[in-house]
């Protein structure tokens, strides 16, 4: 591949400055969009386009462009769904890192400080994250499991590299639904988000956490909210997925839209579904174990971060459960 820096002009002769402006998107966000896609950078000039970027991505990008504006000849306005369905290439099924990111050595600034990868399988789960659509967490208590995505999630918000985070849970455990639980649906829902509203209050803060929800940046829901919706352009968490039946994890897989990322987390030795429910996220890895850009991180005791103790809890019920065939 020619990986050289190169500048290209495009222009569209005569000038249209109606379809210009739906080539170019409000405050010019379809320029933008591209650019952090295809790591190029556009400078529009009255009618035409210079891209200057690696040569592939420039040459790349100059067919978008092209393509785009003959699609300004019969569209109202261009989507990012347009952008996408051109694109048409892994950079949209995945987060677009830039190229030069050293995966070996990633790490998460945030408010909480410097995080990265503290053993071999958490950072398996890193470098998951960055390179595939769908990512299973899958491990005890404690192992960083939905820490270290809600980490991902706001590094790749702030980044710009999606649009919004929307973390997500089962609102069924221990054999509770919301109807029987006391006040208004916020209050018989924040229990079960908690644990979410805490990795994000540590990393940015509460009173930037309250504006991001207030511009639906951040998104914090029950499971049954996303049926019916399509999220494009999002970093998707499910938390506590072995608590998710069959249907509930294919509706919520079956979700992701252009430009997004969902990672599934859970414990599937803590399953408080009854006893005659199989766990959808069992269910899910065997189904998808062939399935090219689905990965699977494994989690164990020696990956807990918590206080020592955890680790000798963790293998104590492990050592139970094999010595009684559990």
């Amino acid at each position: 591949m020619n990986s050289k820096y190169i500048e290209e002009k495009i222009s569209f002769i005569p000038i249209d400055n109606d379809r210009l402006a739906k080539l170019c998107g409000q405050f010019d966000e379809n320029l933008r969009f591209i650019e952090k896609r295809l790591q190029v950078i556009i400078a529009p000039r009255s009618g035409s386009f210079k891209i200057s970027g690696e040569a592939e991505s420039v040459l790349k990008t100059a067919r978008i462009l092209t393509d785009l504006y003959e699609k300004t000849k019969r569209h109202a306005d261009l989507t990012l769904d347009d952008i996408h369905l051109l694109l048409g290439d892994r950079l949209m099924d995945t987060l677009s890192y830039p190229s030069g990111t050293d995966e070996e050595k990633f790490e998460i600034l945030n408010r909480a400080g410097r995080l990265s990868a503290k053993s071999e399988n958490q950072q398996d789960y890193l470098n998951a994250i960055q390179n595939n659509p769908i990512v299973f967490a899958v491990g005890p208590a404690g192992t960083g499991k939905t820490y270290l995505a809600v980490a991902m999630a706001v590094d790749a918000l702030q980044k710009e590299l999606v649009q919004r985070i929307i973390l997500t849970r089962p609102a069924v455990e221990a054999g509770e639904r919301l109807g029987y639980l006391p006040g208004d649906l916020a209050q018989k829902v924040d229990p079960y988000l908690r644990p979410l509203y805490d990795a994000l209050y540590e990393m940015l803060g509460p009173e930037q956490v309250t504006r991001l929800l207030a511009k639906n940046r951040i998104e914090l829901a029950p499971l049954a909210y996303m049926r019916g919706r399509t999220l494009n352009n999002a970093f998707i968490i499910l938390d506590e997925g072995q608590n998710t039946t069959r249907e509930q994890m294919k509706m919520f897989l079956t979700r992701i839209g252009f430009g997004s990322i969902a990672v599934v987390t859970g414990d599937i030795t803590q399953i408080d579904l009854p006893r005659v429910v199989p766990s959808g996220l069992i269910h899910a890895i065997e189904v998808l174990k062939s399935v090219e850009d689905v990965h699977v991180t494994y989690f164990e005791a020696k990956d807990a971060v918590r206080h020592p103790i955890v680790q000798k809890v963790i293998r104590a019920y492990e050592q139970y459960d094999d010595d009684h065939d559990i």
